[in-house]
């Protein structure tokens, strides 16, 4: 094992065994060095690696501590990654996105407030009935990410979250070439809001997975 990869492991172990806690400041480089095992160097940048993805908050002058580790927190290094998907895997993205999104609809449906209701019924009405590509992609990305949040599970919010790069390309993509994807996208948008307005868990499933469906179908037609 390299170095480094040993450092981030025991840096690991402190944080799952619970002897450093979210918040925690880690102790001075030199006392964790001495206590690990390890060469400052490879202390160092374990530090680094494990900044990048958001287990410690590397702050000047003041010290290294363990983050929040809230998932959301954490997941967004998902979404850089999702970034460098290769054209022919876009697929595979929206092949995981119509298994999780569906359930987090119909989860939704079970706990969304009036208010939240209202407020995607506003945000729909502000889009009219002719949005252009970019207003419809932005505000479907807003429409999903409300009612997933709904669902109260902050890790499948974020999981979801971190998946839009590729199917947001895609969809503008769809809205470009695709005659009736405008209003097709409206219209499920809508028959979504109605069935979470009735505390209809499985329509508000069967509507998401047609929603996603639809542009899986096409986007697999033209690759």
């Amino acid at each position: 094992m390299a170095v480094t990869d040993e450092a981030i492991e025991k840096i690991k172990g402190m944080i799952v065994s619970g002897a450093l806690a979210p918040g925690d400041r880690l102790p001075k480089e030199s006392e964790l060095a001495a206590e690990l095992g390890l060469s400052r160097n490879s202390l160092r940048e374990a530090v680094r690696a494990l900044s990048l993805i958001r287990i410690l908050d590397v702050r000047q002058g003041d010290g290294t501590y363990v983050t929040s580790l809230d998932p959301q927190l954490l997941l967004e290094a998902l979404s850089f990654v999702v970034d460098f998907h290769r054209d022919d895997t876009v697929l595979e993205f929206f092949a995981v996105r119509r298994i999780l999104e569906p359930a987090a609809t119909a989860m939704a449906a079970l706990r969304i407030e009036e208010e939240e209701l209202d407020a995607l019924g506003a945000q729909l009405d502000a889009l009219g009935p002719e949005p252009s590509v970019e207003a419809l992609v932005a505000g479907d990305l807003e429409f999903h990410r409300r009612i997933v949040r709904c669902s109260g599970n902050t890790v499948l919010c974020s999981l979801l979250d971190g998946l839009s790069g590729p199917t947001t390309r895609a969809r503008v993509w769809r809205g470009l070439t695709q005659e009736d994807a405008v209003s097709r996208t409206l219209h499920e948008h809508r028959a979504i809001l109605a069935a979470l307005r009735d505390r209809d868990a499985e329509a508000a499933r069967s509507w998401a997975t047609v929603h996603i469906a639809s542009v899986e179908h096409w986007l697999r037609s033209t690759l």
